[in-house]
């Protein structure tokens, strides 16, 4: 049984959360601001507000109702029924496969740096994506507490650069560099909406300390303080370094820019200092794969439990990990890597991944208004204060999420809508059989 193997701790739970959502694309990001101007720390700041009020929820129902594995599929399972649970969980595996395939074509682009060779031959690079994947797919098998140690290690170490550049970068800071505040030609509120859509793609990964509930030590404590301890680490590395790095470059060069942290460590530490950069962006790469390899498993058991997913992924091997749910989830995305390798299926790979942030912000959405459903059915324990505090939590949350979901576009909704309808069928068939 899973209680009888050993469990991750606090400062482990919470390296998961950082890790998932500090992957390699965070690198990128000032050159993807920098055309909008330092307007965009504004869009930090609205992005972090949101992943804080969306973690609060999280942490408040992983007290309600610990040991919950599944995380958001059990949370709107609560509140919501069988049918919504299962379309968060659909949804959410969806995500997770693409991202994963994203994550480490990402890597391999990471990795270029040191092996010209990979940014030269495709099929090199897709054999040394799948060779990452494969093998934390193997470490995933040697059980949580294994996959966490590599998580910690990992999130250590791609904090260091990005911290060393925030830190440094505040000799260097140029006040010239942070004007025009605002150079997107639209209005202020726009270029704000547009800055934080984009920006809180770096908080996706919130929910993921409350998806392997059962392997975390003290669930019901210690995933509500991983999940908010994990965001406010993640806000405060973003938004210091990207204001650093801003700060430093102009502009017009930073736009330009394919490896903005690099150019800044360059500049703050001397000429060696771009090949740690580069070395952080491939750790937080591999760092982020892990995580999510851990948590693709994890989801169909949860549903696999509840019998609203095949009996044969509720397995375990003999450390405990749903062993079925990880293989089958490493196969999926190995295919989807094949299909990015390919010229003529790149765009519906890119397609994929768009929908993989709709599959995210989806269950944000659900899970805010589960909490308040399942708060209500437990109102008598709580004051008339404390009730009232989950209700503007609840409806900041929402409102958030569904400012994030308008804003990735009604193509991306559209599919997404149809995508989660083609469960259906499924899930009666789950049904039927119960």
């Amino acid at each position: 049984m899973q209680t009888e193997h050993k469990k991750i701790g606090i400062w482990t739970s919470t390296s998961l959360v950082v890790g998932n959502m500090i992957g390699a694309g965070v690198f990128l990001m000032p050159s993807a601001l920098a055309s909008f101007g330092s307007i965009s720390l504004i869009g930090w700041l609205f992005s972090a507000l949101g992943a804080i009020v969306i973690a609060k929820v999280f942490a408040n129902l992983s007290k309600l109702i610990p040991s919950s594995d599944g995380g958001p599929y059990a949370f709107t399972k609560a509140g919501l029924g069988d049918f919504a649970g299962f379309l968060v969980g659909w949804g959410y595996l969806i995500s997770v496969w693409t991202t994963n395939a994203a994550i480490a074509v990402s890597l391999v682009s990471a990795l270029s740096t040191f092996f010209p060779i990979l940014a030269q031959n495709s099929s090199i690079a897709l054999a040394t994506g799948l060779a990452c994947l494969w093998l934390l797919t193997w470490v995933n098998m040697m059980g949580v507490y294994a996959s966490g140690r590599v998580i910690l290690m990992t999130t250590i170490l791609k904090i260091v650069p990005l911290v060393l550049v925030a830190i440094g970068g505040l000799l260097f800071i140029d006040l010239q560099n942070l004007l025009p505040f605002n150079m997107s030609g639209t209005s202020s509120w726009q270029a704000i909406t547009a800055t934080t859509t984009l920006t809180f793609f770096a908080f996706l990964g919130i929910e993921c300390a409350t998806i392997p509930s059962s392997s975390i030590d003290d669930p019901g404590q210690n995933i509500s303080k991983a999940t908010m301890r994990g965001v406010w680490i993640a806000a405060a590395v973003y938004i210091f370094s990207t204001a650093a790095i801003m700060g430093m470059i102009p502009a017009s060069q930073l736009q330009n820019s394919i490896t903005p942290f690099a150019d800044a460590a360059e500049k703050i530490y001397g000429n060696g200092a771009k090949y740690w950069v580069s070395a952080g962006a491939a750790i937080a790469a591999f760092g982020a794969l892990n995580g999510f390899v851990l948590v693709q498993g994890q989801m169909p058991y949860a549903m696999a439990k509840d019998k609203l997913f095949p009996a044969f992924f509720a397995k375990q091997n003999r450390k405990g990990v749903p062993a079925n749910g990880v293989i089958v989830s490493s196969i999926i995305i190995t295919l989807l890597m094949f299909m990015n390798n390919s010229k003529n299926l790149a765009g519906q790979f890119k397609l994929l991944i768009l929908l993989s942030t709709f599959f995210t912000l989806l269950p944000y959405l659900l899970t805010t208004v589960s909490y308040l459903i399942v708060r209500a059915k437990q109102a008598a324990t709580y004051t008339k204060t404390k009730t009232l505090t989950a209700i503007v939590i609840s409806i900041m949350a929402f409102s958030f999420s569904m400012w994030m979901l308008i804003g990735s576009g009604q193509e991306i909704v559209y599919w997404g809508f149809i995508m989660l309808m083609m469960g259906v069928p499924f899930y009666v068939y789950m049904v039927y059989k119960k």
